[in-house]
């Protein structure tokens, strides 16, 4: 068993070497201890590169009945790409109703700062920061498209307002959706769940890949006690560099649109009815006029099976899946009607230029 457990934890910390001499020589000259510590200094020393990128963000907020309180979340320093800026990525909840005075930014160094300006997407929980502070060491991204179930990751941040605090789990799901996150209209739903301890505090932090790149940005746990139970939900990375560059390019997330209400309560007996082999899919509840579903011809129970060729698992999944493409671009519906399979080619436009419901989409 230890002997397993050995193996599997210095194939994810990528120590080939110890293992490839094992399997040379066939001996086992290399204990088992040896191998966990092996994979242990290789641990200790991805943290020890992240730390100095790692954030605590402070910001006191006025609540009703409570009055002025302290909260703390975490934060990463990434540089964005485009503009070489260095920039703080965070969760829109943690600074949210908040100027950038209002915040301070704890550095590893013990430097503290404020952001000289903000950009936050409430739909998507992300959050930028812009910090003009000299001698700052940003995180690498990593690919979160690349991950698999049962990936380790490390969740880094501040919990329970302790700094520099780093767990090791595990990738335990991808494409979580319809998560209830607070009073919140979070609109891009296709979470990472880890065990990796995640718990008040951690939010906005980092989820790193075993080589320390950032592959999400840590935003809820499942909790019945308000404290982590390992369950915790990540931004997966590519997600939030779309949002990055949005609020950084035109200070706001530009969504693409459908112009349709599709049922949020899409039930086995329905799909049936509309002869159906199972409940998948999203189901068009009604068309606005004037809109790119109007214009490609959508209909009140249209099914929307596949979006560019890829299964559609229910409405949370379409919205994502629409709203982040470029705003003019032409994509292809798979749609189930009257008991037919058609393909149908749609010109998205942007969201922002209808005042749709919650769930019209």
């Amino acid at each position: 068993m230890l002997a397993a457990l050995a193996a599997l934890t210095v194939t994810a910390a990528g120590l080939y070497p110890i293992l490839a001499a094992r399997q040379r020589t066939g001996s086992a000259s290399t204990s088992d201890a040896e191998v966990l510590e092996a994979a242990g200094r290789q641990l200790s020393d991805v943290t020890a590169r992240l730390m100095p990128s790692v954030v605590k963000i402070r910001c006191r907020k006025t609540i009703e009945q409570r009055g002025t309180v302290e909260e703390t979340g975490s934060g990463i320093i990434v540089r964005h790409a485009p503009t070489g800026r260095m920039v703080v990525v965070t969760n829109a909840h943690v600074i949210a109703g908040q100027t950038p005075t209002d915040l301070k930014v704890h550095l590893h160094d013990g430097r503290v700062t404020s952001p000289s300006h903000t950009w936050s997407d409430a739909a998507s929980d992300v959050a930028v920061l812009s910090l003009n502070t000299p001698g700052l060491k940003p995180a690498q991204w990593g690919n979160s498209d690349r991950l698999q179930i049962g990936h380790f990751v490390l969740a880094a941040g501040s919990p329970f307002d302790l700094s520099h605090s780093v767990s090791l789990g595990i990738i335990s799901a991808k494409g979580r959706r319809s998560l209830k996150l607070g009073s919140n209209d979070v609109i891009n739903q296709d979470f990472l769940q880890t065990d990796a301890a995640i718990n008040p505090g951690n939010s906005g932090g980092p989820l790193l890949d075993i080589r320390g790149r950032v592959v999400g940005i840590n935003t809820a746990i499942a909790t019945t006690s308000g404290t982590g139970s390992g369950v915790g939900f990540s931004i997966p990375s590519q997600l939030v560099q779309r949002i990055v560059n949005d609020l950084l390019k035109h200070g706001r997330v530009r969504r693409a649109y459908l112009g349709v209400v599709l049922d949020s309560n899409f039930t086995t007996e329905e799909a049936r009815r509309l002869r159906l082999d199972r409940k998948r899919g999203a189901r068009v509840v009604s068309v606005a006029r004037g809109t790119p579903a109007a214009r490609a011809s959508l209909q009140a129970n249209d099914v929307v099976t596949e979006f560019q060729q890829k299964p559609v698992m229910d409405f949370d999944h379409l919205i994502n899946l629409v709203s982040l493409q470029p705003i003019g671009s032409t994509v292809t519906l798979g749609v189930w009607r009257s008991g037919r399979r058609l393909q149908v080619r749609v010109s998205l436009s942007d969201r922002n230029v209808i005042d749709a419901a919650p769930d019209g989409r």
